[in-house]
């Protein structure tokens, strides 16, 4: 049979008369469920009622030494943990006065000994059951008031993660339109750099103006960034490689002023990124620790293991995870900058200073990786940012390099410019036949599409990803695999969500520049696809060698 607790009675007995237990017992013998415990120390009244979770207790009230039945009751009323036990003064007085004086400081009830046993249960069950069910109340209004603000955050983190989807929308949908502005002003002036026979003074304008177009670049970027909708070319890396790296960088950014800790655990799991992205996060990220430091600190680039043994933040969900890290001993947020500190374009730093998008570019490129992003900070003391990738059981992919970095180089290959925008197209081609290519041009999918089902011979296709027409850019790829399989494809888009993407992130074989482009890395992506293509021809064609002399 299972005990009601609400019946359940833990009496405590404080009499310098040992004889008195055996009175309170045999009253109490009536008391189904009840406990007794009896203590002949007034001092240790309150010590023992916390012990045994007392539900009544009975004093006496003529105790030799300093503490009487008045003090002792004082004594429970003063401490927050026996406050509220309710107190029966046990006297050999039927005194008015005693009575008003018990009552005065904070008795209960009051009992002339020795009471009759029925009146002694009665009480007794009627001052625990009251105890209980105050306790039980005072549990279930702090259970509403830890639900209600359960409740509160929930529906604030709600809000925000709404607000946050909201302007992704918003800042996804400008990003594409802008960087396909930023094509045409930029190709145009690459163009007219690259044939324009321009002076110094014209040159220097040029100049100037590309700067611009690399600035807004950036900018489109981290707001492709923020809404989740940048395509990520994601790969197995082994992490702590990043964070070696960042350690040579960190140390020339933030100066000889700081100090950099770098911690990274032995055997550190592999993830799934872009490293690319996560570099720039990560840069970010120090830039943010310097500016926090502007008499120097301490950085701490940390890499760890986690896993479901390990705690983790309330926004993390359990699983195996690679934490990475930066913490800085700046100068801390506040609390109304801390809820904030995500939101793009908000920043405390002056104008011209900052763009406000650091932080709400990595929260974006970390939530679209499938990981987590947690900031802790407190003002004067320093902030933390911990991102938290999913391990990967995979052993890391030899990198790649594309090597954009090279200067310009073309060719004398053929080239099939797939492009909706005019003012696009046009400047991509005159870059592309400055550079000795044979260059084709097609307007929409479905014009690309019967140049090369004309047998016409090309060596690559740069086409757009998003473009009208009853062809699409993914249809166009497979119609030159099928006619021209060693032709190689190269995708360019400013936004292309949905299309290329699943998820967010790229397929290993698809091969995408985004919008706007530098000749460079135009040039450079190109001949890479091209010299690849050869080396496989060349393979492919080698005689066979059975063995025979």
């Amino acid at each position: 049979m299972i005990e009601d607790d609400s019946t359940r009675c833990s009496v405590l007995l404080i009499d310098d008369e040992s004889f008195a237990q055996d009175i309170i017992a045999h009253g109490l013998k009536g008391c189904a469920n009840h406990q007794l415990m009896y203590e002949s120390s007034p001092e240790r009244a309150v010590e023992v009622a916390r012990q045994i979770d007392a539900t009544v207790v009975l004093v006496d009230l003529r105790m030799p030494g300093g503490l009487d039945g008045f003090a002792v009751i004082a004594r429970l009323r003063a401490h927050r943990d026996t406050e509220d036990i309710p107190v029966i003064l046990l006297s050999s007085e039927d005194d008015p006065d005693i009575k008003a004086k018990a009552f005065a400081v904070g008795a209960s009830d009051y009992m002339v000994k020795w009471p009759d046993p029925r009146e002694l249960v009665a009480r007794v069950r009627h001052h625990s059951g009251a105890c209980i069910a105050r306790r039980e109340r005072d549990q279930a209004f702090a259970s509403l008031r830890r639900s209600q603000e359960e409740l509160a955050a929930s529906q604030s983190a709600l809000q925000q993660a709404q607000k946050m989807e909201a302007i992704g929308q918003l800042t996804g949908g400008v990003a594409h339109d802008f960087n396909n502005v930023l094509q045409i002003i930029g190709g145009n002036l690459q163009l007219l750099k690259l044939v324009g026979n321009l002076n110094d003074a014209a040159r220097a304008r040029v100049e100037t103006a590309l700067s611009g177009v690399e600035r807004g670049a950036k900018l489109a970027a981290h707001l492709l960034a923020f809404a989740r909708r940048q395509p990520l070319q994601s790969v197995v890396i082994d992490p702590g490689h990043l964070l070696r790296e960042m350690d040579d960088m960190a140390r020339r950014v933030l100066g000889a002023s700081t100090l950099v800790r770098t911690e990274i655990a032995h055997g550190l799991g592999s993830t799934m990124i872009d490293p690319n992205q996560l570099n720039n996060v990560l840069l970010n990220l120090v830039i943010n620790a310097r500016d926090a430091m502007p008499d120097g600190g301490t950085l701490t680039i940390r890499g760890a293991n986690i896993g479901a043994d390990d705690e983790l933040p309330a926004e993390v969900p359990e699983g195996d995870y690679v934490m990475l890290e930066i913490a800085d001993t700046g100068k801390g947020m506040p609390p109304d900058v801390l809820r904030r500190a995500f939101e793009p374009f908000f920043t405390t730093k002056p104008t011209g200073q900052g763009t406000g998008l650091g932080l709400s570019m990595a929260y974006g490129f970390v939530k679209q990786s499938g990981g987590e992003i947690v900031l802790r900070s407190e003002e004067g003391k320093g902030s933390s940012v911990r991102i938290y990738l999913p391990r990967s059981s995979s052993a890391p992919a030899a990198s790649e390099e594309h090597a954009s970095h090279l200067p310009l180089a073309g060719g004398l290959e053929t080239i099939l410019v797939v492009e909706d925008e005019e003012e696009v197209r046009s400047s991509t081609c005159g870059i592309l036949s400055a550079l000795g290519y044979e260059v084709l041009e097609a307007g929409d999918a479905a014009e690309a599409a019967a140049i090369v089902e004309s047998g016409r011979h090309v060596d690559l296709v740069f086409t757009d990803v998003i473009m009208p027409g009853p062809v699409s850019s993914l249809q166009l790829g497979e119609i030159v695999r099928r006619h021209l399989p060693e032709c190689q494809v190269l995708y360019t888009s400013g936004y292309a969500e949905g299309v290329l993407a699943h998820e967010g992130k790229l397929d290993s074989s698809v091969h995408l520049l985004q919008k706007p482009y530098h000749p460079d890395a135009l040039s450079a992506r190109i001949r890479h696809l091209l010299r690849r293509a050869k080396r496989a021809a060349n393979r492919s064609s080698a005689p066979t060698h059975f063995g025979l002399m």
